[in-house]
């Protein structure tokens, strides 16, 4: 077995709390100033950052790195909450879209400037030009292992 050396285990440990922290920050960021979680946010923002507010369920899984079972379950609550509509899909009639309504692109627009200054506030603000790009290598080096292995986006 090939064991982590020191400096790479207190450098995963340090990833691991780190991306913790931020989970448990930003959630609760979210859900004070909007009521969303930021399991939410992802598929809203998944979905706002579509030109026509609208993405194939396969597809919005990947982006707010939900399984299909856990995104279905969460779309039929956002769907319920009026934030989103299901729609079938013009070109595959077995396809399933999830699309913003107006009340969900409100929300998003409530909840963003919040949400953008907590990840401002507790990551980049603190970074030099040089280490957001350096953060940006690295986090595209670590993406693409990850999708070597077919892990979601």
């Amino acid at each position: 077995m090939n064991w982590l050396s020191p400096p790479e285990l207190q450098a995963w440990m340090t990833f691991l709390r780190t991306i913790a922290g931020l989970d448990y920050s930003l959630d609760r960021q979210l859900t004070a100033d909007s009521g969303l979680t930021h399991g939410t946010y992802g598929i809203l923002a998944a979905l706002s950052d579509a030109p026509d507010g609208s993405r194939h369920m396969s597809e919005l899984a990947g982006l707010a790195r939900f399984s299909q079972s856990r995104l279905s379950h969460a779309v039929v609550r956002l769907e319920q909450e009026g934030l989103l509509t299901r729609e079938v899909c013009t070109h595959d009639k077995r396809g399933i879209h999830a699309v913003l309504t107006p009340r969900g692109r409100e929300l998003m627009e409530q909840a963003a400037p919040g949400h953008v200054a907590l990840v401002r506030q507790l990551v980049f603000d603190r970074l030099t030009p040089e280490q957001v790009t350096a953060f940006g290598e690295i986090m595209q080096v670590v993406r693409t292992g990850l999708d070597e292995i077919g892990a979601p986006n």
